[in-house]
């Protein structure tokens, strides 16, 4: 074989392989290769590349249209199914899996394209025009597609920004002391009622008990002590009467400014003690 001939041949075989190019050296087992081996073969569709991508139908109509700077409102309907009819049958050359909305949207233009082609009568005139629900779709996807792209703009955690913490220990801490409030008051309340109904008995006499006096012993008590328990300040054995003088006596003493209600923690017992 001439020199001629084998640069033909050689030439022939790269033009087997479109899109390859030796570019650079590569090396096998040690050694440069500078040229195709004489008994290689490479599929002509070994190497397929695909510049763009779409997330479905609306998303391949849109850049059509973006593409040739089309009115959105004035689609050319034939020009744009002609086009997209292209990359249909391009898909199906590749053997990619179609899915069924490219299908369906083509059968949608071909509908379109065949309701423009027709004649209108008299009474048709103000029809609506055959390509509003689509214009109207168009521009929906636009929409969402320009907010989905504004949002994965922004910065996100994991991608652009870190979140760093660290732990701190006070060696101090302050002690907050939690309020008690009325409703509390009232549970405690319930749980005196509920322990003095084991007290109870038939016997029934007149007692008259003042709120007033009530008052004065409980400050009398707490003159004594600085801090008193809720419950210790009930006496179980003078029945329901007692329990609800003495209970109205601490409000009025809390109301008044007198009494102040603590607790050391949640749910911890209440105590009282006398206001500064």
């Amino acid at each position: 074989m001439s020199n001629g001939e084998q640069k033909t041949e050689q030439l022939t075989q790269q033009q087997a392989v479109p899109g390859l190019l030796l570019a650079g050296r590569a090396v096998i087992r040690g050694e440069a290769l500078n040229q195709w081996p004489q008994d290689l073969y490479i599929p002509p569709d070994a190497l397929e590349v695909f510049l763009e991508a779409f997330e479905g139908p609306l998303d391949l109509l849109l850049y059509l249209i973006r593409k040739q700077n089309l009115d959105i409102l004035d689609i050319p309907v034939a020009e744009i199914t002609r086009q997209y009819m292209e990359y249909v049958e391009l898909m199906r050359a590749v053997k990619l899996d179609l899915a069924a909305e490219y299908l369906v949207m083509a059968a949608t233009l071909a509908e379109i394209k065949s309701r423009m082609l027709l004649p209108r009568h008299e009474e048709e005139e103000e029809e609506e025009d055959p390509r509003a629900a689509l214009v109207r779709r168009l521009q929906e996807y636009e929409r969402f597609r320009q907010a989905a792209f504004e949002l994965s703009d922004r910065p996100r955690v994991g991608r652009d920004v870190y979140v760093a913490w660290a732990q701190f220990v006070d060696p101090d801490p302050p002690k907050r002391i939690p309020q008690v409030n009325v409703a509390e008051l009232a549970e405690a309340f319930q749980r005196v009622i509920e322990e003095a109904e084991r007290y109870r008995h038939l016997h029934i006499s007149r007692e008259v008990l003042s709120v007033r006096e009530r008052m004065t012993l409980i400050l009398t008590r707490l003159a004594e002590q600085e801090f008193v328990r809720f419950e210790s300040l009930f006496t179980k054995k003078e029945g329901r009467m007692g329990l609800v003088v003495t209970f109205v006596a601490i409000l009025e003493l809390i109301r008044e400014d007198t009494l102040i209600a603590v607790q050391n923690e949640p749910f911890a017992p209440i105590h009282l003690r006398a206001a500064a």
